[in-house]
């Protein structure tokens, strides 16, 4: 588990394929490094990877064809700057919100305006995650936490202030930027929940559009009980 406050910008040092497997190896001088062990968790743009080598400065992850699929690492390049954060402890001050490193899907940046001493961005999400990104609720891009300004559709803008810009990947974005996207923990979890029994089936009010996994729908709480 995960906060999304970064802790440090690092750069692919190298990313190739071995075998059938990818390896990442990040540089990451300004990441606290005495705590590390083999086997631990460390977000890369918000894509909880497991460490299989590192030093004092830099570190090495085995990376599957799956993630490379589902995420922007299918984009990654050496010397690309990335965000980076530690695993959390029962000791961490939790200031963003609980992420899990399993990275949604990818986004897709429209627009980067001034506002005030802040920037306004846009982004596109898939089709399939818009229904769980709400006004004013928490979403992860690239393992940075922030806060939900407004929703229209699939598209949806958060303010990014100066420190923010700074302390991440963030201000090197530029229109048409592939981001990691993951939703937040507590909006999957309760509808699936709430469909109870019906989460398992993949026909009827519960289904979705593109294939199966049950979602809510008004139809779906009308025919069982929750009223207007």
């Amino acid at each position: 588990m995960f906060t999304g406050i970064i802790e440090s910008i690092g750069s692919v040092d190298e990313f190739k394929l071995r075998g059938n497997e990818w390896r990442l190896k990040v540089r990451c001088p300004a990441l606290d490094m005495s705590d590390v062990q083999l086997g631990d968790s460390i977000a890369v743009n918000g894509c909880c990877l497991t460490v299989t080598a590192f030093n004092s400065d830099s570190f090495c992850a085995d990376v599957s064809n799956e993630s490379i699929s589902l995420t922007t690492f299918q984009y990654l390049k050496s010397g690309a700057k990335v965000n980076l954060e530690k695993a959390l402890t029962p000791q961490t001050r939790l200031g963003g919100h609980l992420v899990s490193g399993h990275v949604d899907g990818i986004g897709e940046l429209l627009s980067q305006t001034s506002d005030g001493g802040s920037w306004r961005l846009t982004f596109r999400v898939p089709d399939a995650l818009a229904r769980y990104v709400a006004q004013k609720g928490s979403v992860c891009i690239d393992g940075t936490s922030l806060t939900v300004n407004t929703v229209e559709g699939a598209c949806f803008s958060v303010n990014i202030i100066p420190h923010t810009q700074q302390a991440t990947v963030i201000h090197t974005y530029r229109a048409g930027q592939h981001v990691n996207i993951e939703v937040d923990l507590i909006a999957r979890y309760l509808e699936r929940l709430v469909l109870g029994d019906s989460a398992a089936q993949a026909t009827g009010s519960a289904e979705t559009a593109t294939g199966g996994a049950a979602v809510l729908t008004r139809a779906f709480l009308a025919d069982h009980g929750f009223g207007n």
